[in-house]
């Protein structure tokens, strides 16, 4: 299999810009399962299918980063 490229070597950087207090148990775990601690902390994932769905549930919670 030498030869083979990643097909998905793409990442996405990840802000939490509102606080999660408030919110239910589960949207809190998904914010933390992306790794995020803190307001205002950016992370970068992986963009993966996986990581797309968590933060389409606490979308209203995050804000994502593009870059050119």
């Amino acid at each position: 299999m030498a030869g083979k490229k990643k097909s998905n070597d793409r990442t996405i950087k990840i802000q939490q810009i509102k606080s999660a207090i408030g919110y239910s148990k589960k949207q809190k775990l998904t914010i933390e399962a992306l790794g995020i601690h803190r307001m205002g902390q950016v992370v970068e994932k992986k963009d993966t299918p996986q990581i797309r769905g968590m933060i389409r549930k606490v979308s209203h919670l995050l804000k994502i980063i593009e870059e050119d």
